[in-house]
């Protein structure tokens, strides 16, 4: 979410400063920078009313969403904040282009980047779920939409090891046995996303291009040799909320808040999607293209404009 939130309550819910301009983040966060290694810059969903036009995507993602209509965003003091979780993002897009008999954009990007907020513990109303028939369900009914209404290339990124981050650790000292069952539950998760996202790539006459992004490796490779990467602290948040007390070396630490990585972990999971991208395209020739094709929306759900793809590789600091 690069400001949807923020935008869509009134500024009432983080991220403010310390945040940087409404993403959960220190700095620019991965699509930021993917949008900015393909030279495109998609437009706010929630600032489209307010007379933006997208010409280079649209981002319709809401911090803490989940995949199907919940949010997992805090009561505040006006009250529960009504905010979309995925399923409404994908109507969002689909049923606009279904009402006016329209397709999507068949060279454009869509990414769609969920399911942490299903299983984590969270400041809201909503409870966690404990198994991933639910969130694999609302996955693949989200894909099947883009796919019925003609996007063709679809990034979609698994899980890190939920139980790794800051606030599963911290539930984890008074509810042992936390940690285990997050990583467990992570596991399970991927191994069916992988499992659906085959049957996608699968489908008979159908020239979807589906592309995985392992983010659960290359975390896995992080925290297991953090001073490879430029980190010296990979277990505690950079930022203290509610008290806003944050770090003087942010960028030695892996996580920005209780479960945001910080911008430099964002880069190099833009260098992942890049690499993806890359591979994805067996006609690329490593270069990025001159001419990057008139952009649709993408979806996050992101959607980035139409594919242009530049070749990087995962940069680990000296």
């Amino acid at each position: 979410d690069q400001g949807n939130l923020f935008n869509a309550t009134g500024e009432r819910i983080r991220p403010s400063a310390p945040y940087f301009k409404g993403c959960f983040c220190n700095a620019p966060d991965w699509v930021d920078y993917l949008a900015g290694d393909l030279e495109l810059k998609p437009t706010l969903f929630t600032t489209i009313g307010s007379g933006a036009i997208p010409t280079q995507g649209i981002n319709f993602a809401f911090g803490g969403s989940t995949t199907g209509t919940g949010q997992t965003a805090p009561v505040t003091s006006s009250g529960l904040v009504v905010l979309p979780g995925l399923q409404p993002q994908i109507d969002a897009f689909t049923v606009p282009l279904i009402q006016a008999g329209q397709s999507a954009d068949p060279d454009a990007l869509y990414i769609v980047w969920a399911g942490a907020n299903d299983y984590l513990p969270n400041q809201g109303t909503f409870e966690p779920f404990t198994e991933t028939d639910t969130t694999l369900a609302n996955l693949s009914d989200a894909l099947q939409d883009l796919t019925e209404v003609g996007a063709k290339n679809i990034m979609v990124v698994n899980l890190p090891d939920l139980g790794n981050t800051p606030i599963a650790l911290g539930v984890d000292g008074r509810v042992p046995g936390t940690t285990d069952a997050l990583n467990t539950l992570t596991e399970d998760h991927n191994s069916g996303l992988s499992e659906l996202l085959d049957q996608f790539s699968q489908i008979p006459d159908s020239d979807v291009n589906i592309i995985p992004v392992d983010v659960n490796s290359i975390f896995r490779e992080i925290l297991a040799q953090p001073t490879e990467f430029g980190f010296t602290n990979v277990t505690s948040p950079c930022v203290n909320i509610p008290a806003q007390f944050v770090c003087e070396n942010p960028e030695e630490f892996f996580f920005w808040d209780l479960q945001h990585p910080t911008t430099g972990v964002y880069r190099i999971i833009a260098d992942l999607a890049l690499s993806a991208l890359n591979d994805s395209n067996p006609d690329n020739n490593n270069s990025h293209p001159a001419n990057v094709p008139e952009p649709a929306m993408a979806l996050g759900l992101f959607a980035l404009g139409a594919l242009g793809i530049g070749s990087k590789g995962i940069r680990k600091k000296e």
